[in-house]
């Protein structure tokens, strides 16, 4: 922009006054383009009136009056106050001298002279300094002009200086080297106004982001130089790290690289290390940096004697140095000695010593090169909790976080129930994660106050769940749950499922302190209506259908701190029906249309079930582990009343690791089996229903879609190619696909959780890598719908087999066939009868007449029906998924291959869901 340098703009000012400069017209915002400036200014406070200072000069001279000139804003008495010049008091030289000075100093005057030192007549000639109308700041992109303005301090309204101009200059170039960008370049600039006013600007030049071009290490022998950059934050700018944030230089992160470096060579035994020197040099260009650290690395040591030596008597100092993990002769490891050090500080807790104090005392010797450890533990008092405080709490009631504390007030300290209440109040999911009770002392050495500061969270979770696939296109979920309903920590909930496999709506409660007694009671209502469909070209055929409507009451109670015991009861009426196309004439299933596999499904039941589950867990979170593991082993026995009997059993394992490095590992198991307690069923009937069976899909195996795992029975019609033979349809929609489900299954998986830099963790970004595999299988195989198959024909010329039509009588619901009476028939043409020969109204009845009647068939185009699946044999996906915390809600997307597959299994490879929480 046009503009004077500020380094030239105050003698510009002098110059031209206020009346604003030639060539540019004043910039407008606060009356210079239309009038007086009406606003006040912001003038620094006058200071207390000085007190007349005695001259003790003989020759000093008496002041007989005292004028201002020259002041516009400011009141005459005011500039007179910032001196100690008054009237009829001596005055000398260095009077005179020190009231320039001060005035100077005040900031509001940009030139003071005084007259009249000889006469006595003093008159103060001051030019005030201009009043800033606006603060502009061009040029800047990278830094939003809110960031800048809050730090500099120039502002409307207050009085210029040039001191004020250079102070911001320099914050702002420092905002910049913040940011890396040490070329970043500020002209400052100043635009005249009239009425002794200015507007000040800032033209930013932001530069490049200065990188880090190379890091040199000198004095390393043992380890690389590529293996020492390894442990550093800072990164070299490559192609390779070109979307690494971690490529400018920082003068924070250098000293964070050096303690980096240090932690390495002292985990690997190199106690001596140090880094002697570390520069950062600026190329003249100032677009890049180069980084040279010194080292010396010293000789390497191994453990020498380790001991513990505790001041308090409860303690067996023996075992303690034997529980340590440390052994005489091993590598020195100064990570070893951290986790020492928490280990005893934690055993020193579990005994209720809360502040006892470990120190490591190091005996270096190195002639032997080993580093003996003695683990000091000072005297300490055993430790009561004197008070526990709950704050933070706005919404949730103080019972619901007090409950989950294993301490109470007057209880000897433990630092292990201190972890493990923790662990519960984080997986209640109704506060902030990572929370941590805080440990203060109390009123004497041995009270201590807990302080549980939470910070509450969105308990409500509206959930909206999309997927598709080539079969079943789009698939919709709705759900909201509140888990912390009323402030007490029940939890309430409704979904709501829509695809063109099911439909459902469920509602559920839970009370998880039944009249605040540690008893969890709940319920659940439910319809589910499930659509088995196929594809005949391009026509959806929906097969069967399974309405089941019922409720559910649970019940749970604890037996120790981690092994918990639960009960319910539920009662369940399913309906399975088939669409009526399936029906023949006589209002019974037609096997060949439906199969006989679906016609023996159909009918209504009642299913009455009693179950139980035993459960441990010692996971630190319930909703987000990291660490710990889970069990669980169920029973469900159908039989109490009803129309079904089966034991229905499953069990569940899990287990997660801390791998180290923000990487957290997970490994899942489950299976179950179902075993029918009723009679023995003909040949080719499954003794478990359709209904009842397991199935294996979406969403828990990844890679396969709903129900695209396990036994199932295939239609593939034919089809004439353009040579004119006949071939199987190979289009999957065109295939009749029917999932059976299975009596046993299995399910593993292994998982990574990749952990991302700062920038990404901010955005809620969690992603993942994983495997699984497993199986269903274990029904009985059905009959074939067509026992001795389709007839066939071959052509005599040319020796092609034609597979053709099956063309069977239609019958009559008495069994009889049917026969249409001709069409020439004079009393009855076109009607159908069961007689041959004649007619009668009646099914059976006698028949009269003399028509020759033609029979009524029904003809089954030619089809391939095949039973696939049943099989142990382990499917595989491998697979990479990611959570974020959008701005939409919490969003899952999974991208999945099936590696091996059973002949009729259904893959999938993408699905997502996306929520929200209020």
């Amino acid at each position: 922009m046009a503009g004077t340098m500020l380094s030239t703009a105050f003698a510009a000012a002098d110059a031209q006054g206020p009346g604003g400069r030639g060539g540019r017209p004043p910039r407008g915002g606060g009356g210079p383009r239309g009038g007086a400036e009406s606003r006040p200014v912001d003038l620094p406070p006058p200071p207390p009136t000085a007190p007349a200072v005695v001259v003790s000069d003989p020759n000093a001279k008496k002041i007989n009056s005292l004028r201002v000139e020259g002041s516009q804003r400011i009141e005459p008495d005011t500039v007179l106050s910032y001196t100690k010049l008054r009237v009829g008091i001596p005055y000398n030289n260095e009077s005179l001298d020190q009231a320039i000075k001060d005035l100077l100093g005040s900031d509001l005057f940009a030139d003071v002279t005084i007259d009249g030192a000889v006469s006595g007549d003093i008159v103060l000639h001051v030019r005030e300094n201009p009043i800033i109308n606006r603060v502009i700041l061009e040029g800047n992109k990278r830094l939003k002009e809110d960031k800048i303005t809050k730090e500099i301090k120039l502002k409307p309204r207050q009085i210029f200086t040039r001191s004020a101009v250079r102070q911001d200059v320099a914050r702002i170039v420092e905002l910049y080297r913040r940011q890396g960008r040490f070329a970043a370049a500020i002209e400052p600039k100043m635009v005249n106004l009239d009425q002794n006013r200015v507007d000040v600007v800032f033209e930013i030049d932001e530069g490049p982001k200065s990188k880090v071009r190379q890091i040199n290490i000198i004095g390393n022998e043992v380890f690389s130089d590529k293996a020492l950059r390894g442990q550093m934050a800072t990164k070299q700018a490559r192609l390779t790290t070109m979307l690494s944030s971690n490529t400018s230089y920082d003068q924070d992160r250098l000293a964070y690289d050096q303690q980096k470096m240090r932690q390495f060579y002292l985990t690997n035994g190199y106690a001596d290390f140090r880094v002697t020197s570390a520069v950062a040099e600026l190329t003249p260009d100032k677009k890049d940096f180069i980084i040279t650290y010194v080292v010396e690395e010293g000789k390497r040591y191994k453990f020498g004697d380790v001991t513990v030596d505790s001041d308090i008597r409860d303690f067996d100092n023996k075992k303690l140095a034997t529980s340590l993990g440390i052994k005489k002769g091993d590598w020195y490891n100064a990570k070893k000695v951290e986790d020492s050090v928490d280990a005893l500080s934690q055993s020193a807790g579990l005994f209720g010593y809360a502040f006892a104090e470990v120190n490591p005392e190091f005996n270096r010797d190195k002639d032997t090169l080993t580093m003996g450890i003695n683990f000091h533990i000072a005297e300490a008092k055993r430790t009561y909790v004197e008070r526990i405080n709950v704050t933070g709490n706005t919404q949730t009631q103080d019972k619901v976080v007090r409950r989950e504390i294993r301490l109470a007030e007057g209880d000897a300290f433990n630092d292990f129930q201190i972890k493990r209440s923790q662990d519960r109040i984080n997986s209640l999911g109704f506060f902030q994660d990572k929370f941590e009770i805080k440990k203060s002392q109390g009123s004497s050495p041995d009270r201590i106050i807990l302080d549980a500061a939470v910070e509450e969270k969105s308990t409500g979770e509206l959930s909206l769940s999309a997927g598709f696939s080539s079969l079943e296109q789009f698939i919709v979920q709705a759900s909201i749950t509140q888990r912390n309903f009323r402030g007490k920590g029940q939890e309430l909930r409704a979904s709501v499922n829509y695809s063109s496999y099911s439909k459902s709506v469920e509602l559920g409660f839970t009370e998880p302190y039944l009249f605040d007694k540690n008893i969890a009671i709940g319920g659940d209502i439910f319809r589910r209506d499930y659509n088995a469909f196929n594809y005949i070209g391009d026509q959806r055929q929906t097969t069967y259908t399974q309405v089941s409507t019922g409720f559910q009451i649970r019940a749970g109670i604890p037996l120790t701190e981690y092994w918990s015991l639960a009960a319910r009861y539920g009662l369940t009426y399913d309906q399975v029906g088939l669409d009526s196309s399936y029906f023949n004439s006589a209002g019974q299933c037609d096997p060949l249309v439906a199969g006989r596999y679906l016609c023996e499904a159909i009918g209504n039941r009642w299913t009455s079930s009693v179950g139980y589950s035993i459960l441990f867990s010692s996971l630190n979170s319930r909703l987000r582990p990291t660490a710990g593991q889970s069990l669980s082993f169920s029973q469900d026995f159908a039989g109490l009343g009803g129309d079904v009997k089966y034991l229905r059993t499953k069990f569940e394992a899990s287990k997660f690791v801390n791998i180290g490095a923000g990487f957290i590992g997970s490994a899942r198991l489950e299976g179950g089996y179902i075993f029918s307690l009723e009679g023995a069923k003909g040949a080719g009937v499954d003794k478990v229903r359709i209904t009842d069976r397991f199935y294996l899909g979406e969403p828990d195996f990844r890679g396969f879609n709903i129900r695209g795992v396990g036994p199932r029975v295939t239609r593939t019609g034919y089809t004439t190619d353009s040579s004119g033979n006949q071939v199987l349809v190979t289009d999957r929609n065109s295939i009749v696909d029917d999932a059976l489900g299975g009596t046993k299954y299995y399910l593993g998986r292994l998982e990574v959780e990749i952990p991302l830099g700062s920038g990404a963790r901010e955005l809620g970004l969690r992603p993942s890598i994983y495997v699984q595999a497993g199986a269903l299988w274990g029904i009985t195989r059905p009959l074939p719908t067509i026992a001795s198959g389709f007839p066939e024909t071959i052509d005599p010329v040319t020796g092609r087999k034609t597979i053709l039509p099956l063309i069977l009588p239609v019958l009559a619901s008495n069994g009889q066939a049917l026969y249409q009476v001709p069409t020439t028939d004079a009393s009855n043409p076109g009607l159908t009868t069961t007689c041959v020969v004649g007619y009668s109204s009646a099914i059976g009845g006698a028949c009269a007449g003399s028509s020759t009647n033609i029979a009524v068939t029904n003809s089954t185009a030619p089809f391939l029906e095949q039973f696939l699946g049943d099989s142990a044999s382990p499917r595989l996906s491998v697979g990479a998924g990611v959570n974020w915390n959008s701005p939409f809600g919490p969003l899952r997307i999974d991208v999945a291959y099936a590696f091996l597959k059973q002949p009729g299994d259904d893959s999938k490879l993408i699905t997502f869901n996306v929520g929200t929480q209020f």
